[in-house]
């Protein structure tokens, strides 16, 4: 499986937030605004925290695992790839959600503040992007527990190879 990286995450976010912005501006021009929902950042809040329970108990029972203690319990290889791939999945879609609520957030912040609802979704916004960026970061810290150590013969070649 391979790594995702965090180039592809902000190339994600970044695509998000223009689209968002722009879709935000043209349905402003309407006269109707989405609203952004009071539950997007508890959402995210909660999935970054699942994330990070999971990464914690991973890593703890593999240190169990590698200090041989007695009743240790192992990580099962199954798991840890169920782990991974719900990690990458929670990554990519809070990339795009927070990029979606930042690009709304951004227009409501500089184009109508005086409104006290607009104000009340740009602060909901700004939490969803906060909540997606912590889900980014469990995922990515789930992600690098569960990496199998690297093969020493690919790191470090024979001598007689490098001359």
């Amino acid at each position: 499986m391979r790594e995702l990286r965090i180039r592809t995450l902000t190339g994600l976010f970044a695509l998000a937030l223009v689209l968002s912005w722009a879709g935000a501006r043209m349905w402003d021009a309407l006269g109707t605004l989405p609203a952004v929902p009071v539950a997007a950042p508890i959402v995210l809040a909660l999935i970054a925290a699942v994330l990070t329970a999971t990464a914690l108990s991973i890593r703890s029972r593999l240190r169990a695992q590698r200090e041989r203690r007695p009743g240790a319990k192992g990580v099962e290889p199954i798991m840890a790839a169920r782990a991974v791939v719900f990690a990458q999945a929670s990554a990519l879609v809070a990339a795009l959600a927070a990029g979606a609520y930042g690009g709304t957030g951004s227009y409501l912040l500089f184009g109508a503040m005086d409104v006290p609802a607009r104000r009340d979704q740009a602060v909901y916004a700004g939490l969803s992007v906060l909540a997606g960026a912590a889900v980014v970061a469990a995922a990515v810290f789930l992600q690098k527990v569960c990496r199998l150590p690297e093969d020493d013969d690919n790191n470090n070649p024979p001598a007689a190879a490098a001359a």
